[in-house]
């Protein structure tokens, strides 16, 4: 049956939300013009409000419909189909909303009302009817890219109530096909990537589009100043919102970077990829215009840049979201989404705002305040660190831009009739990073040396005396970690001086300002703990150490698109093996899966999985510390495309013995995706990803022709090269942890097989249904061995017994296994920084409430 009526309520929802959002512009319009009569702006302020509430209401509306649709499994709506599936728990069925592109516009619509509701649901004030105007426009803009509207051959928007049947171009659904049935449902979704299937996607994508959302309120306070020629009345009640924006903007960038340390293989957390470097400079802008902010109401230069920081802030935001989700990237992120046509759209909304703000911006620029020797800027003045800063923050955010934008140059060149065959760096993380690694120790040493300037009052040469110490001890704790660690490469030398010298600086000041004035210590808190990522980020990225080094000898590929490195850099790890791998000994025990209701893993050899592979039946009881989670013959429910590989890696320096799961997901529209498992130190992370695997998970084992042994109890097979022991046969009438029928039996043999270091056990079933004749000869596998048993044969006459064995390659894993030093520090660094976002943040608040604050840095 196809539930036609949620999916007409879903569909009509957004349509009433996107004429309610033009009326309610419409409206604020009117009731932001002075000529009206005071009586007709208040009329229509009313209508607006009422319009946005409504609007509001049909967002939300369509919200919980598509959450109904996908917690229900209405897979005849393609969106839930696409993303959705039975066999999700409820945290990855509420991540499924916002994994496609239709569902992450709803959050971003969704968080924009609710940050609307803050201005419509208070006390009129002049600011409400321009930023409202601006924030329904953008409403209507995005609601717009989900209507799924067609007027004549023009289509807008992509719906997420479409009917699978009219998306998917399948026989079933074709008309004259002789299987054609319009009401088929599939019976299941193809289920969220199994990348995803992480914590993190639950909180990092509603975090980075709450983030692009506030963004939208300094641009919208920077054009209500300019339509209202106020041009320096919005910078006190904007300033609160320019701090949050970068704070939770920011947050979700982190967010984003910790998920793909520890979900991704690229064996870090920042990668350089064209989608993280499209947030990545929107926030740059943002807090570049935090701090030319902080002194636009004293200084015209300041106040100018400001507006075009904020204005350039939203608009990157939006050039984002048109990078992202237009497919004009193509394969040169693995993040972009795919194209669902609305890349016309979406350049449509780009160029809109860029123009309308620009171009107000432009209007209005001879008539901003004009200050008295602005260009008498000098280095003892506090105004002269700040623009420093904003304009390093602008130039690192403008070089990472331009090679971003490779592909747009590319497309703009087609148009135009040539070619300009802009290719991404083949090298892209070393090309940002020699570049953006400069830009760092320029803001490193800038935070230092502005907290000074600021809190010292520094006037004049005679009191640069004060930088003398913070200097020298960065100078000492430099040279002392050149002492010890032979350090030689110049750039790195000059980043973790910066590092320390922002860290000293900002810590003195930090220490002062706790002691006096705690309220006022955001700035210094913030870059105190930006200086913290850099050491954390130049540790753990610039002095990575491999320790899983191939000391073997062996060449485990030929393959041209290998890594040049990977023979080099790899370690060989055969099942039950101990192997040393640097400082330890690994020893691959085997493969386990996750199950619901377990804190650890269960290795293969301890379930039996039945038809369903996400069923599977315990074969023993399972237990953890002690405690019993579940007994023999129950039930339980796992995810079969994760395979965890289990290694027990033994500390030879310490005799610490521990366990490491890096996984391997099994993800049909992909190959073999490694994700890897990290031991946390205080000092260092090691870090372990599998490389390749035998068997592999998708294809299975290659057997070889299987081979007869007649054999009586006690006689001896060699087997590949071990020995077979044939201890005989019993009778059993429980298999598999299922009990036999009446008119079942079943034999069990006993084989032991010996290796150089282990003795193996193998106990294949020879099984026998007594009323129709019917035998079943389950085989047994011994993946260490790379072999296989069969019982198929009892000569009751002879008093022998009849196994046929095959043959394959023993499993195996290869590994690659990291230390990353101090990287702890780059997050401790992260939370330091959000921290002294949220202290400004507060201070901002109060002071736009009217209550008097000291200004600070940041």
């Amino acid at each position: 049956m196809i539930h036609y009526t949620i999916g007409n309520i879903g569909h009509f929802s957004l349509i009433a939300a996107f004429v309610l959002a033009l009326m309610s512009a419409w409206a604020y319009l009117l009731t932001g013009r002075s000529k009206l009569p005071l009586q007709a702006r208040e009329s229509w302020r009313r209508f607006a409000r009422r319009t946005f509430l409504l609007h509001g209401l049909f967002v939300t509306t369509a919200g919980i419909v598509l959450f109904v649709i996908i917690l229900n499994h209405y897979y005849e709506y393609y969106y839930a189909y696409a993303h959705a599936s039975r066999h999700l728990p409820i945290e990855y069925i509420i991540a499924c909303f916002w994994e496609g592109q239709e569902g992450s516009f709803w959050l971003w619509i969704f968080w924009n009302v609710l940050i609307g509701l803050f201005f419509v649901l208070r006390r009129p004030t002049e600011w409400e009817a321009p930023i409202m105007t601006v924030l329904v426009l953008v409403q209507a803009f995005l609601t717009s890219m989900i209507l799924g509207v067609v007027v004549g051959e023009l289509k807008i928007g992509s719906s997420p109530f479409a009917l699978t049947r009219d998306v998917l171009d399948l026989p079933i659904y074709t008309p004259g096909s002789p299987m054609y049935n319009p009401d088929f449902v599939p019976a299941d979704g193809t289920g969220l990537n199994p990348l995803l299937q992480n914590y993190w996607m639950v909180i990092h994508p509603p975090t980075l589009f709450l983030g692009f959302a506030l963004s939208l309120v300094p641009f919208a306070f920077a054009v209500a100043a300019l339509w209202k020629k106020e041009f320096t009345a919005w910078i006190r009640p904007a300033l609160p919102w320019l701090v949050i924006s970068a704070l939770v903007l920011g947050l979700g960038i982190l967010m984003g970077a910790y998920w793909a340390y520890e979900t991704l293989n690229f064996e870090g957390y920042w990668n350089w990829d064209p989608v993280e470097n499209a947030v990545y400079v929107p926030w740059l802008a943002l807090v570049a215009a935090i701090h030319t902010a902080l002194i636009a109401r004293k200084s015209a230069a300041a106040l100018r840049f400001t507006f075009w920081l904020v204005i350039s802030s939203f608009i990157l935001v939006l050039y984002s979201t048109f990078l992202t989700r237009s497919g004009i990237l193509g394969n040169a992120s693995v993040h972009s989404f795919t194209d669902l046509g609305l890349s016309g759209q979406l350049l449509l909304y780009l160029l809109f705002f860029m123009v309308a703000s620009v171009g107000l911006l432009i209007a209005r620029y001879k008539q901003l305040p004009k200050g008295d020797n602005e260009g008498d800027l000098s280095i003892y003045q506090r105004e002269f660190w700040i623009f420093t800063a904003a304009v390093v923050m602008l130039l690192s955010g403008f070089q990472v831009l331009n090679t971003t934008s490779f592909p747009v140059y590319n497309k703009i060149a087609e148009l135009f009739g040539f070619e300009l065959n802009l290719a991404p760096p083949e090298d892209q993380v070393m090309h940002y990073t020699r570049i953006q690694l400069w830009f760092a120790v320029l803001l490193a040493i800038g935070s230092g040396l502005g907290q000074f300037f600021w809190w010292k009052n520094i006037k004049g040469k005679q009191q640069l005396s004060v930088l003398y110490l913070p200097t020298a001890l960065a100078m000492i704790s430099t040279t002392l970690v050149i002492i010890f660690t032979s350090e030689k490469h110049l750039n790195y030398i000059a980043l973790l001086f910066a590092a320390f010298y922002s860290i000293i600086s900002n810590a003195w000041i930090l220490t002062e300002l706790l002691r006096k004035k705690p309220r006022l210590a955001g700035g210094a808190l913030t870059h105190l703990g930006v200086g913290l990522m850099l050491i954390g980020i130049l540790y753990s990225s610039g002095y990575t150490r491999v320790v899983s080094l191939n000391v073997s000898g062996l060449l485990y590929t030929t393959d041209e698109s290998a890594p040049s490195d990977f023979n080099e850099k790899n370690t060989l790890l055969w099942l039950d093996e101990p192997t040393p791998v640097g400082q330890y000994v690994a020893t691959f025990e085997g493969t386990a899966l996750e199950v619901d209701g377990y804190p650890s893993y269960i290795p293969y050899d301890k379930v039996y999985f039945l038809d369903d592979p996400h069923n599977i039946v315990a074969l023993e009881d399972i237990q953890y510390r002690g405690k019993t989670y579940f007994k023999a013959g129950d039930t339980l429910y796992t995810r079969p495309e994760n395979v965890y590989y289990q290694i027990r890696f033994v500390d030879q320096t310490t005799g610490d013995s521990f366990i490491m799961y890096p996984r391997v997901q099994v993800n049909p529209s992909m190959d073999l995706t490694p994700s890897p498992s990290i031991r946390k130190e205080w000092g260092k992370d090691l870090y372990t990803h599998i490389t390749a695997v035998y068997p592999d998970p998708k294809e299975g084992r290659e057997w070889s022709e299987a081979e007869r042994h007649e054999v009586v109890p006690g006689d001896t097979l060699f087997l590949n090269d071990f020995i077979a022991i044939f201890d005989g046969v019993k009778q059993v009438r429980v298999y598999k942890q299922m009990a036999l029928k009446d008119h079942e039996m079943a034999l069990q043999a006993h084989w032991r097989i010996l290796s150089k270091t282990k003795e193996y056990h193998l106990s294949p079933v020879f099984m026998l249904n007594i009323q129709d004749g019917m035998i079943a000869s389950p085989a047994e596998i011994e993946p260490a061995l790379g072999l296989k048993m069969a019982f198929v044969r009892v000569n009751p006459d002879k008093g022998t017994f009849v196994f046929e064995t095959q043959r394959t390659q023993r499993d195996y894993i290869i590994l690659k296994a990291i230390e990353k030093p101090l990287i702890n520090l780059l997050w401790i660094g992260s939370l330091l920084m959000i921290a002294g976002f949220g202290v400004s943040a507060y201070r901002r608040l109060r002071a736009a409430k009217g209550k008097p604050v000291v200004e600070s840095i940041a």
